[in-house]
């Protein structure tokens, strides 16, 4: 058993790997990379989780790297779209696939007189045969001419759900528009095989988990990436001097990478504005650490949309609004005026960046 943490060394330990602390100097893709991707359902979502962690961050180099294609939007933990690093995208797609495929055929399959496979079949050659990315709206109106009796949403959802499709650009880069448009991964980044698949795959999402996020409960890498059973196997690893079983504030058992740093817990934490849906609060059994129950509860709307989190001495007390004309902040506990000051200091940037 490693040590007893304090809820403020959990804290901190997150946020200092989540670079949340200080902001880092470092390239753009390697911060996805040490964050295991960026949800980015939203797609301007990911540009705002990068700025308030990297060191004069530039939303162009986010552009560059997906239209270079070293980066990928598409469908992956909890058949949620991520940026993420097109070669770990690949061994992350195929590990979670057969939690997407179920997903998609519990929303959409069970309404098709037609089986899954034989839509995904179809689904690979339309894109194939093509020259271009598919806009969403052609693929629907193919698979409906296959299959004119059947819902054509469903199928279009079946198809995105089947298969590793990529959203290609323009749709994702910074401050554009456009509906998505689908090329399969291999067409998009060059063929190839996943690096990792497995039990070994599994071991390797809960190595980066932990490394991003850790020390974390097996509900928190679960919940994260949408996979189920992996306690044993955390268990295991552990064993293996791998992993370190550390004690939580409240008694709950904690597991890390063997030799990462804890934080002391008194580190300052600036003020920061995270991102919508940043998987630091969203999809986060382990939401604790940086949340009250309540004030996060008080924030929950009906349609799943997400604002953006404002972190004060670490944790969450407001939330922010990307607007035509500017940023909405809303406290969701009385803030001093110096706090208040900070996190307006914070959102003129976040302007600045958007002008």
């Amino acid at each position: 058993m490693g040590r007893a943490l304090t809820l403020e060394q959990w804290n901190r330990t997150l946020l200092e790997r989540q670079h949340l602390l200080e902001r880092i100097d470092d390239d753009v893709v390697e911060v996805i990379d040490r964050l295991v991707g960026i949800q980015s359902q939203d797609p301007q979502a990911a540009f705002y989780g990068l700025a308030c962690r990297v060191h004069d961050f530039d939303p162009a180099d986010v552009d560059t790297l997906l239209t270079e294609r070293d980066v990928v939007r598409m469908t992956l933990q909890r058949g949620t779209v991520f940026l993420m690093d097109g070669l770990d995208a690949r061994w992350i797609r195929e590990l979670v696939q057969p939690s997407i495929t179920a997903a998609g055929t519990r929303n959409h399959g069970r309404r098709l007189g037609v089986t899954v496979d034989d839509v995904a079949e179809h689904a690979a050659e339309i894109l194939a045969a093509a020259d271009d990315p598919v806009p969403g709206a052609a693929l629907r109106d193919e698979l409906a001419r296959r299959w004119p009796d059947e819902p054509p949403a469903d199928l279009a959802a079946v198809a995105r759900w089947s298969l590793p499709l990529v959203q290609a650009p323009p749709r994702g880069l910074w401050q554009a528009s456009g509906a998505p448009a689908y090329r399969h991964l291999d067409d998009w980044i060059g063929p190839g095989e996943p690096a990792v698949t497995g039990d070994e795959a599994r071991k390797d999402l809960i190595r980066l988990y932990l490394r991003g996020f850790g020390p974390a409960t097996v509900a928190a890498v679960q919940t994260w990436s949408g996979l189920t059973g992996l306690g044993p196997m955390m268990k295991a690893m552990e064993a293996d001097w791998e992993l370190r079983e550390h004690e939580g504030p409240d008694g709950q058992p904690l597991y890390d990478l063997e030799g990462l740093p804890i934080a002391s817990g008194d580190e300052p934490a600036p003020v920061r504005l995270v991102a919508p849906y940043d998987n630091l609060l969203l999809a986060n059994a382990d939401r604790i650490r940086v949340a009250d129950p309540d004030l996060y509860a008080a924030l929950t709307t009906p349609n799943g949309r997400s604002p953006g989190f404002v972190l004060v001495d670490g944790r969450l007390a407001a939330t922010w609004t990307p607007t035509r004309d500017g940023i909405d902040l809303v406290e969701l506990r009385d803030l001093t005026s110096a706090e208040r000051a900070d996190v307006e200091r914070e959102a003129d940037a976040v302007q600045e960046m958007r002008a």
